[in-house]
């Protein structure tokens, strides 16, 4: 039967470098929110990134059911930034049996701030992809992380073991 992953963790906390090797490890599609809302509206969406967020999200829950379906495992690749978001992913593969595993990358303050910055200065020398984080924008994603209980996670993660590059969430 197939499974769900679900990478839960700040931004630039090592996410999509861990939602790789698990799409390795278990052959898994990996359906990332910043990958469909790049694509489409750009490294700069204004005000109506929260919009685009809540609706990509959307529809990358309804396209794992068909994925899952076909017995192909899914990880998806957003923060799970608040207990509600998490809270509503369990109901949400739960109430429809779906196996599904929360894996959590805990990440210094200290080594966070590190990699907004490295992150920031490839966005700015066009050696990736994805969105500039200023320190208001960094502030507001502090802000709304929660972070989990141990309770929350099947699988916690911390700075140590997540040897991850710095050009990946």
């Amino acid at each position: 039967m197939a499974k769900v992953f679900l990478m839960c963790g700040k931004i630039c906390s090592g996410k999509s470098t861990h939602a790789e090797e698990l799409r390795k490890e278990h052959r898994a599609v990996v359906l990332s929110v910043d990958e469909i809302t790049l694509a489409l509206f750009g490294g700069n969406p204004g005000e109506k990134l929260d919009e685009y967020v809540e609706k990509s999200e959307e529809y990358l829950y309804r396209k794992s059911l068909d994925i899952l379906e076909m017995g192909i495992n899914v990880v998806l690749d957003w923060g799970f930034w608040t207990k509600r978001e998490r809270d509503y992913a369990r109901n949400y593969y739960g109430s429809r049996d779906i196996a599904y595993e929360f894996h959590y990358i805990d990440i210094s303050d200290q080594e966070w701030h590190r990699r907004l910055q490295k992150r920031n200065q490839d966005i700015k020398e066009h050696k990736i992809e994805a969105y500039f984080v200023d320190d208001g924008l960094a502030a507001k994603f502090e802000a709304i992380f929660e972070k989990p209980d141990d309770i929350e996670m099947d699988q916690m993660l911390s700075e140590a073991d997540n040897k991850t590059t710095l050009h990946q969430e």
